[in-house]
């Protein structure tokens, strides 16, 4: 509809500040003649009327406007916790509602906006969805703004200037009721072996019937092991005492069963995920005799701060005969008793650098070394000369768990390390070769540079993953029992880290070496590893084996099963990407392993609170004038109501009118032209000096 509107403007022809100045002086000389008694006061006036209107440049102004319609802007939450319960069907009810009543409603129109869930479980993102909406209409014609939604709102630090009544219609019931278990506090990082805390509690929200009870069962487990199951009580915060059993990654699960008439069962279960870390690595080095290698091992641990080192070197050359015993030879007391029978179980690793036996260990501590190994102990042998001598080690208890025996020969000449075929696929060798000062030759020769001498083994266990000249072995990683034993036939390693003929990887070969004796959980042969991205998992299976690994089976949180390949990414090394369904706990089995990731929280963020309110919408609500109104009692009416008057009450809610329009033609007519004007002045400047002339001459 359009509507001509007139008004008045001004176009001066000077500034108003001047226009102002001539007014008050037309207006002080007005004053005098009405003192002095002029009779043509009101001419002058009217003059001076003129000469300011000709100076101000008065205009008719006349707008074509044309209405423009009010805008209601229905905000409409589809988050999964929109799915529970029937708030589907109420929804789509009280969007038929609206619908309705605005149609009704002259001059008004309705703009519809959904909403989902955030990306990487941000939540419910009302307040962005209603500035988006906001941002897409002009401000002005905005009557109204009304969210359909539980009131679980996870976005309010985003709340916009709403110009306009902002109303709640809140989907949900007043009998709903759920129950869900909230992790109160739980570290990242824990020390391995060590005990710590942590905290749960299971709660009942809402209208919590009395059959729900007041006991549960909690179902625990740790990684993939067998779950366990206690009773305890709903509403109390428990104390879970942890003690993590091995390094990296640690998954704790925890469930209790669903009940009925609950919301939902998928906040019934939590995950926890823990780095499993080891807080100080005791190591135990024996070096039997100065050489020039001695301090290769003492150098690499001492560089890493979490290592304790205790570093016992025997200086007495071995040639050296002259009864002395041995329990004199030392400025102090050698502890052995106390480091080979008390407090052997406490050494991560224990290290013989070119040792013999010469009668400081007794036979007996070396047995107790070997138990030691077959409890789950790691010992190191770096062997030289001595292994094949009569005193060597071999000939000790100790040849019971060691993967070689020496032949007595010694191999004195240069010859480069090679690493062996299984060594291509062992995580302690495996690219090694890119660690080299130079790349390999044209016949496949490493990139190093030489050893010196090699001691001659045979190999009746373990794993070869170096040779040395002739293809014998040259470091063999053998596991025994619960521990693990390794032998380096060579005391030449050295060499590399002098850089003699370029040198070669010593550092990094030494510390995997070490890192796999003390069991880190990177560099096992066999493991099934997996991370999260987003909903996106990249599995990776490391093997030893030449052949390829079967199938891997992965387990989702609803029980559905899927079957996937993997693709050799190197020498035993195979790798896969998969998009995850969903979110929540995923179990991965391939052969013997299994490993279970999470993905997102096992409860996302839709489901930590499920029980409809409106609590946290009020402040904005009120601040509005605007109303929450539950559609479990009925969707309300909706009126047109003054801006300055509240915009709800008992079944009702209120939008207010904006009268908003658009200017569609400008007419302007002057008045009068400024001659014009100026020819009114002077007349009526002469008609007042007249009739003052006449009555002054009268008077005469």
């Amino acid at each position: 509809m359009t509507n001509p509107i007139a008004g008045l403007v001004f176009a001066p022809l000077v500034p108003w500040p001047l226009i102002w100045a001539l007014a008050g002086i037309a207006a002080l000389l007005l004053a005098l003649a009405l003192w002095r008694g002029l009779p043509g006061w009101a001419l002058r006036g009217l003059a001076a009327l003129a000469l300011l209107a000709a100076l101000t440049g008065p205009a008719l102004q006349q707008e074509e406007r044309e209405s423009l319609s009010d805008i209601v802007i229905l905000v409409v939450d589809d988050s999964a916790s929109q799915g529970l319960s029937d708030r589907r069907a109420q929804t789509a009810a009280a969007i038929a509602g609206v619908e309705a009543e605005i149609a009704a409603l002259p001059g008004t129109e309705l703009r519809i906006r959904r909403f989902s869930d955030g990306e990487e479980d941000a939540g419910t993102l009302a307040m962005t969805a209603v500035s988006e909406a906001l941002a897409e209409e002009p401000r002005a014609r905005v009557a109204g703004v009304i969210l359909i939604s539980d009131g679980r709102v996870h976005d309010l630090d985003l709340t916009a200037q709403i110009p306009a009544p902002f109303h709640l219609l809140l989907t949900g019931h007043d009998r709903d009721w759920d129950r869900r278990l909230v992790i109160k506090n739980a570290p990242a990082f824990a020390i391995i072996g060590e005990e710590f805390t942590l905290s749960l509690m299971i709660e009942d929200r809402g209208a919590v019937p009395a059959s729900a009870g007041d006991m549960v069962d909690l179902t625990i487990a740790v990684d993939a092991d067998a779950p366990q199951t206690y009773t305890v009580p709903v509403g109390e915060e428990l104390e879970l005492p942890v003690t993590l059993s091995h390094g990296g990654m640690n998954v704790l699960q925890f469930s209790v069963p669903g009940a009925e008439g609950e919301l939902t069962d998928r906040n019934n279960a939590a995950v926890v995920q823990v780095n499993g870390v080891r807080d100080r690595l005791r190591v135990l080095l024996v070096s039997g005799e100065p050489h020039a290698g001695e301090r290769v091992w003492r150098n690499l641990l001492k560089s890493d701060a979490s290592v304790d080192l205790v570093h016992f070197t025997i200086l007495r050359p071995p040639e050296k005969q002259d009864g002395v015993p041995v329990d004199e030879l030392s400025l102090i007391a050698f502890p052995t008793r106390e480091l080979f029978v008390e407090k052997i179980s406490e050494f991560d690793l224990i290290i013989f650098d070119r040792y013999r036996m010469r009668g400081i260990l007794p036979m007996s501590y070396i047995e107790n070394v070997v138990n030691y190994v077959k409890g789950g102990g790691t010992v190191l042998v770096a062997a030289g000369p001595e292994y094949g001598a009569v005193d060597s080690l071999y000939r000790s208890p100790l040849s019971e768990i060691l993967p070689v025996a020496p032949t007595a020969q010694v191999i004195e000449g240069g010859f480069k390390p090679k690493i062996t075929e299984l060594g291509q696929r062992h995580p302690v060798t495996e690219g090694l070769e890119k660690f080299a000062p130079a790349p390999p030759s044209a016949d496949g020769t490493p990139g190093w540079g030489r050893w010196m001498r090699a001691i001659e083994v045979e190999k009746f266990s373990g794993q070869t993953v170096m040779e040395g000249p002739n293809g014998l072995p040259l470091l063999v990683l053998d596991r025994v029992g619960e521990g693990r034993v390794a032998v380096l036939a060579s005391d030449q390693a050295w060499l590399w880290g002098r850089g003699y003929e370029g040198g070669g990887p010593q550092l990094e070969l030494l510390r995997r070496l070490a890192h796999w004796m003390l069991k880190e959980p990177e560099l096992e042969e066999e493991t099934l590893t997996a991370t999260a991205k987003g909903e996106v998992l990249t599995i990776t299976r490391r093997t030893i084996s030449d052949q390829p690994p079967g199938d891997l089976v992965v387990t989702g949180p609803d029980g559905a099963q899927q079957v996937l390949k993997m693709e050799q990414k190197a020498p035993g090394h195979y790798e896969t990407h998969w998009q995850a369904p969903g979110l929540g706990l995923y179990r991965l089995e391939q052969g013997d392993l299994t490993r279970v990731i999470g993905v997102g929280p096992s409860a996302p963020r839709e489901f930590l609170e499920t029980i409809a309110s409106g609590e946290a919408l009020a402040p904005l609500v009120e601040a509005t004038r605007g109303g929450i109104v539950a559609l479990d009692d009925g969707m309300p009416d909706i009126r047109s109501v003054a801006a300055d008057r509240p915009a709800a009450g008992r079944g009702w809610i209120g939008i207010t009118p904006r009268a908003a329009y658009l200017t569609t033609a400008v007419t302007m007519a002057e008045m009068l032209p400024v001659w014009a004007w100026a020819l009114i002045a002077a007349l009526l400047s002469v008609l007042a000096w007249l009739i003052e002339g006449r009555r002054g001459a009268k008077a005469v």
